[in-house]
C-alpha cells in the first residue's frame, strides 16, 4: 500500500509512537496524499511494517476515530472521512453555559482563527460531573483547550474550581491550555489565561461612573443567591468595596419582585436579565422615569440594551474572543486582563 512510504515513525524521537501515526496520517490528509473515502493501512499491516504492537496502533486509530478523521467498516478496513484539515490544531471549547455573552466569545473567537482550526464547542452547564466527563474523554484528542471555568454547588454557589477540576486540569500539558473569563487560580505551572478580575472590575467601573451615580440616594445590587447558571460573589464584593470607599448607601438584594417598593432617588445594578425586565417595568408602571426617578446600571453589554439605552458595565466580549485566538494562534503563555468599562447612557 502506497501509503506506508508517507509514514515514518522515528525510534530516536520522544512523542510516543501511537502520536506519531496519528501526525503522520493527518500530514499525509492535509497534503492531499490521502483522499476522502481512500483507505488506509489495517492494524495488522501498519504494525508488522513498523514493528509496533497492535495496542500502539489501536490507540493511534481510536483516536483518529473520535476526531472523525478516518472510520471503520466492518469486514472492510479503515477510511478517510474528511480532509477539511486545513490545520492540525484541533480544539476543544468547553462552555459553561449558553448565553449571548458566552456566544459572542465564541464568535469571536472563530472569526479570529479564520478558518486556521478545528473547534468542537461543548456546553456543560456549570455542573462539574458534566465538565470532567467531556475532559476526561477528550484529554489525548485534541491539540488546544479552551476552558471557561464557573460550576455550581448543590446550594447554587458559584465556585470557580474544585480539587477535582484543578487535578484533571493538571493533566493538560500547560502549552495546549487556555482558561478563559475566570481567573482560575490553583493549577500547577505556566498557562495561558484571558480574564475578567469579577471584584476589581465593578469597583473600577462604578468609580468611572461616580459623578452620576452620586447623584441618587441609595445604591441596590441584584445579586441572584441562588442560580441555575450562579454568578461569582466576587462580584459582590467589588460593588461593596465602592459603597464603603464612597460612602453610599447600599443594599444588596437577590431579586427584583413584582411588587417591590421604589423611591425616588433609587439606584439599582442589576445582573440577571429576567431582573432587568421586571424593574423596568416596575418603574414604567409605578409611573417613574429612568434616569430621573430611578438609576438603572446592567451588567453585562448587549445589543438590546445599547438600544433601549440602559447604561452597562461590562467586560469586551467580542474582545476576549479575539485575545483567545491570537493567544493560541501565538503558541505562547499570555496573561491578558480582558477589558472592562462603564459605558454611560440614559438610565443613569
Amino acid at each position: 500500500m502506497q501509503i506506508l512510504e508517507h509514514i515514518t515513525i522515528n525510534e530516536n524521537s520522544r512523542i510516543p509512537k501511537y502520536r506519531q501515526i496519528v501526525e503522520s496520517i493527518i500530514d499525509n490528509i492535509s497534503s492531499g496524499k490521502l483522499k476522502v473515502d481512500e483507505k488506509i493501512p489495517s492494524i495488522n499491516m501498519l504494525s508488522e511494517e513498523f514493528d509496533l504492537s497492535r495496542d500502539t496502533v489501536e490507540k493511534a486509530y481510536k483516536i483518529l476515530k473520535e476526531r472523525n478523521i478516518i472510520t471503520s467498516v466492518m469486514g472492510k478496513g479503515y477510511y478517510v472521512t474528511r480532509t477539511s484539515l486545513i490545520s492540525q490544531v484541533n480544539v476543544l471549547f468547553l462552555v459553561n453555559k449558553l448565553s449571548n455573552y458566552k456566544m459572542r466569545i465564541y464568535n469571536s473567537f472563530i472569526q479570529e482563527l479564520q478558518g486556521s482550526s478545528h473547534t468542537d464547542l461543548h456546553i456543560y452547564h456549570c455542573d462539574e460531573t458534566l465538565f470532567l466527563n467531556l475532559l476526561k474523554k477528550n484529554l489525548k484528542t485534541y491539540d488546544y483547550f479552551v476552558i471557561m471555568p464557573h460550576f455550581k454547588t448543590s446550594a447554587l454557589r458559584h465556585v470557580s474550581f474544585t480539587d477535582d477540576v484543578v487535578e484533571t486540569l493538571n493533566k493538560i500539558p500547560k502549552h495546549k491550555l487556555l482558561i478563559l473569563d475566570n481567573n482560575l487560580t490553583g493549577l500547577t505551572g505556566e498557562f495561558s489565561i484571558v480574564y475578567q478580575d469579577f471584584e476589581n472590575d465593578i469597583y473600577k467601573a462604578l468609580t468611572d461612573g461616580l459623578e452620576k451615580i452620586r447623584k441618587y440616594k441609595k445604591i441596590f445590587l441584584v445579586y441572584p443567591e441562588r442560580s441555575i447558571y450562579p454568578y461569582p460573589r466576587r462580584i459582590m464584593h467589588g460593588f461593596r468595596k465602592f459603597c464603603v470607599k464612597f460612602k453610599m448607601d447600599f443594599e444588596v438584594i437577590h431579586e427584583v419582585y413584582e411588587d417591590i417598593i421604589l423611591e425616588s432617588g433609587d439606584l439599582f445594578v442589576t445582573i440577571a436579565e429576567n431582573d432587568l425586565v421586571n424593574l423596568v417595568k416596575q418603574i414604567r408602571d409605578d409611573g417613574m422615569e429612568m434616569g430621573q426617578d430611578i438609576g438603572v446600571i446592567s451588567y453585562n453589554e448587549t445589543p438590546l440594551k445599547d438600544l433601549l439605552g440602559i447604561t452597562v458595565i461590562s467586560t469586551d466580549f467580542d474582545q476576549m474572543g479575539r485575545t483567545a485566538a491570537e493567544v493560541m494562534l501565538s503558541k505562547e503563555i499570555k496573561k491578558v486582563q480582558n477589558p472592562f468599562r462603564f459605558i454611560d447612557r440614559s438610565s443613569v
